[in-house]
């Protein structure tokens, strides 16, 4: 398995803590943590896999720190690239667009000719609609800190193990 690069807010607690959750299941020696609020194009670009940290925000939006970042690779052919996804989102609080930054991602990503890994089911989950959702899966991880923080560490290490098999 190639070097991972993680990418998120360092200036997000919350993310910043799942992320070393993320981090230590993995193995440190394997990956490299990015500051997606300094990160470049060519940054982002030396990976093969990528783990986005990708809260929800508002109702269903990017986070801005993600909405500054995209234009700099929007010209990027991403072939060749495995980008697996997680963010938090609120399910009893925002039941109509549960972890929709997930999914606007992998949209956005795809469209780029990535290939997005670590998809989850939806089960346990209770929520109306998500952008993230397809069929009986999610895009990516979904944590809901608010609701279901007793779930998260399995989780996390269920994901981090689909992981290790998908990424090159």
């Amino acid at each position: 398995m190639k070097d991972i690069g993680i990418f998120y807010s360092f200036r997000s607690v919350k993310t910043g803590q799942q992320v070393k959750k993320i981090s230590k299941q993995l193995g440190a020696d394997q990956i490299k943590l990015m500051d997606i609020d300094v990160a470049t194009k060519a940054d982002f670009l030396q990976f093969t896999n990528y783990i986005l940290a990708v809260p929800t925000w508002f109702d269903g939006e990017l986070p801005n720190y993600w909405d500054e970042f995209l234009p700099s690779i929007e010209k990027e052919d991403l072939k060749g690239k495995n980008i697996a996804i997680f963010g938090g989102g609120d399910q009893k609080g925002y039941p109509e667009n549960f972890v929709d930054g997930i999914g606007l991602m992998a949209s956005i990503l795809e469209a780029k000719n990535a290939t997005i890994v670590g998809f989850t089911s939806t089960e346990g989950y209770t929520f109306e609609q998500s952008r993230a959702q397809r069929g009986n899966q999610l895009v990516g991880l979904a944590l809901d800190i608010e609701n279901q923080a007793a779930l998260i560490d399995e989780r996390i290490k269920n994901w981090v193990e689909s992981l290790k098999k998908e990424f090159k």
